[in-house]
């Protein structure tokens, strides 16, 4: 099984039933396999904080959402995650390609790559790292803990998670 259809089959399994999604070319295959298969509610959106408050309704309205990004959209999201999801309590998943770590060609990307698991800790987000295929399966692990505690958690998928 290929790990895009791993990570896309254990998050189903979880229970998430809204994804919501920035364009990455880390998971864009992820991306593809979610459109094709059109079994979990997928909406694209333009800015990861506008994913945010869509998230946060469709949680109110019953869904469990969750937001595939790259790691530069945190720092674009931090003032809806700390004042509307802390706030109010509502577990959105991050789902997010760490961009600018190890293996990033592309020289804008590192700034936010180098301090991504800082500022997750700052933010005082719990915060799952897959850096492997045998971590797939820690997504429910994160997934259970974010229903349980009512709190945005952060799944970081890095780029030796494919191999590379």
């Amino acid at each position: 099984m290929s790990v895009d259809l791993k990570l896309y089959e254990t998050i189903k399994n979880t229970g998430i039933n809204l994804l919501l999604s920035v364009p990455c070319i880390m998971l864009k295959n992820l991306l593809e396999l979610i459109n094709e298969k059109n079994e979990i509610e997928h909406i694209q959106v333009t800015r990861e904080e506008e994913g945010v408050g869509i998230a946060a309704g469709a949680y109110l309205g019953g869904k469990l959402p969750a937001i595939l990004m790259q790691n530069s959209g945190l720092g674009n999201s931090i003032n809806a995650i700390k004042s509307l999801l802390e706030l109010y309590k509502i577990p959105v998943i991050f789902i997010m390609s760490h961009r600018g770590a190890e293996g990033e060609k592309i020289i804008a990307q590192m700034p936010m790559g180098q301090i991504t698991i800082d500022l997750l800790k700052l933010l005082t987000i719990k915060t799952y790292i897959l850096n492997s295929p045998g971590k797939i399966k820690d997504i429910i692990k994160a997934v259970d803990k974010a229903k349980k505690t009512k709190k945005p958690i952060a799944i970081i998928l890095k780029r030796t998670l494919w191999g590379s």
